[in-house]
């Protein structure tokens, strides 16, 4: 029979990843999260329109090597907190909710933050506003300034979002289907056919169709960033060679704005942590 991937309950039939127990956060809205491990904290943000699974191989593998492994859904994302009032989907909105999900964690050592795209925007807000409070940093292919984008995105999210009717009503397959070529388009020359494995590329759709369709107005609402220079902490840039969403060439800039930073480039895409290579 053919399956109808419009269903939260098949999207579980094809997806390959884990399955994370919800977890509910009375300080706030609600957040999904998961920890891994035990030992010193890493704390791990994702991307826009993706979701924690993002860390399904790192999350074991950190608490095989001594760590506590944290992810967190972010708000609008995966089981997370999804209100229906487009206004709320602001970059302000999605910190709080990040920023009270940390503070809950009540952490006796300073962590160290790993995050990816938008996920590295967060972190290094966090940083900012607290210094103190973080170890150290690892920042994937980071989102930290709109004109990172192509022009065409950049106009894009210039004009409000009126509607996202059409992104709601976007079938499952449509979605896997521009995973699936966009994975063959602009992989990385590593021998495989696709740069991600097809169990990222499965959960890549399914995070898009789970997200919020709001969660495309929080680029609209991103301000840019004041006192990188000043964030004095060790810091590990690394960035796909061939990101098609954000400028390969701004990844060295952050690397070289930041003092303690370090840039490592990779023959991959915009998610060299999920990728084949």
């Amino acid at each position: 029979d053919k399956i109808d991937y419009d269903s939260h309950n098949d999207f579980k039939k094809e997806h390959t990843g884990k399955n994370y127990p919800n977890a509910m956060n009375d300080i706030s809205q609600k957040n999904n999260n998961v920890r891994q491990g035990q030992g010193p904290p890493i704390l791990m943000l994702h991307g826009l329109a993706a979701s924690l699974h993002d860390w399904d191989v790192l999350l074991p593998a950190l608490g095989e090597a001594g760590y506590a492994g944290y992810a967190l859904d972010l708000f609008g994302h995966g089981d997370s907190a999804k209100p229906k009032q487009l206004e709320q989907y602001t970059i302000q909105q999605v910190y709080a909710h990040m920023e009270t999900w940390v503070d809950s964690l009540e952490l006796k050592r300073r962590p160290v933050f790993i995050g990816h795209s938008l996920g590295g925007y967060l972190i290094l807000q966090y940083v900012l506003r607290n210094p103190s409070r973080v170890k150290a940093l690892v920042l994937v292919n980071p989102f930290y300034s709109i004109r990172q984008l192509p022009l065409a995105l950049r106009l894009f999210f210039r004009r409000p979002l009126l509607n996202t009717s059409l992104i709601e009503r976007t079938p499952y397959w449509l979605f896997r289907t521009l995973v699936d070529l966009s994975s063959i388009t602009f992989g990385a020359s590593s021998g495989n056919k696709h740069s991600l494995p097809e169990s990222v590329r499965i959960q890549t759709a399914v995070d898009y169709k789970r997200a919020s369709p709001n969660i495309f107005n929080i680029p609209r609402t991103l301000v840019e960033l004041v006192g990188l220079e000043y964030i004095d902490l060790p810091t590990l840039v690394v960035w796909g060679e061939h990101d098609q969403s954000l400028a390969p060439e701004s990844f060295p800039e952050l690397a070289d704005k930041l003092p303690r930073a370090e840039g490592i480039p990779l023959a991959a895409g915009h998610v060299p942590h999920q990728s084949n290579t």
